[in-house]
């Protein structure tokens, strides 16, 4: 009974919390995230993957949380600068990367600190769906991109959003969903946006982009022997969708 009672009391205390506060959990997160099926072996490699040949090129990593995508780019020649809403999680972005990459914090409901046409490529990994609205976000990101300059995108897979929670919700109206993640022990409570594919499609045009491809890749082959289960639900059942889009130029008035 006393267990029982504990649970309830440290549940309670969890949603009392807001939710998707990194700065409390930010050095938890990143140790699962440099390693963890989902991440280092899915979603990551196939990011990685979509932006090809990077060197040279200006990089802005929206949402860079601790800097391993970040990371992975520098080291693919690109010129990268990060901004993520969380202190907790720049710093560690620092640690890991120094001086090489510029860091800034910056919310993407907030306009973006850079000047028009700063960047070739804009990656956005599994950051857009904790937004209710895309439209600021994806403005700021088409405005900050060179003339057919690249956004890249990850998100949570519709099916998996929408299959969560039950009774399944209403798939095409724009609704959240909160649950809780565990690291080390700690529940952090987090809260995610679910979208239609059609409403991705309609935020991506409104804001000036064209969709050049959508994939859905599934887990490295070396996952198979490290993460068995994991490779298997992943193999068979996707987890993420990532588009490629470009800026279009505006209309002539």
């Amino acid at each position: 009974m006393g267990q029982t009672t504990g649970h309830q009391e440290d549940t309670a205390r969890t949603r009392q919390r807001s939710a998707n506060d990194y700065d409390a959990f930010a050095a938890a997160y990143a140790e699962e995230n440099d390693d963890s099926l989902a991440n280092a072996y899915y979603e990551r490699p196939a990011m990685l993957a979509l932006a090809g040949d990077v060197a040279g090129r200006s990089v802005l990593d929206a949402g860079c949380g601790s800097g391993t995508l970040s990371e992975a780019l520098r080291d693919l020649g690109a010129t990268v600068t990060g901004i993520d809403a969380s202190a907790g999680m720049l710093a560690l972005a620092q640690q890991r990367l120094g001086g090489d990459v510029a860091l800034h914090q910056a919310d993407l409901n907030d306009p973006l600190p850079f000047d028009n046409g700063t960047f070739d490529d804009v990656l956005a990994s599994l950051v857009l769906h904790y937004l209710e609205d895309w439209a600021p976000a994806l403005t700021e990101m088409r405005r900050v991109l060179r003339p057919a300059g690249r956004l890249l995108v990850s998100v949570d897979h519709p099916i998996v959003a929408y299959t969560i929670q039950e009774p399944r919700p209403d798939y095409f109206a724009n609704t959240s969903y909160e649950f809780e993640w565990e690291f080390g022990g700690q529940r952090v409570p987090m809260r995610f946006w679910r979208k239609s594919l059609q409403q991705m499609l309609d935020a991506f045009a409104s804001a000036g982009f064209r969709v050049t491809s959508i994939t859905e890749p599934q887990p490295l082959p070396e996952a198979r022997d490290l993460h068995p289960e994991g490779f298997a639900h992943f193999s068979t059942s996707p987890g993420f969708l990532f588009f490629a889009l470009e800026a279009v130029p505006p209309i002539p008035a």
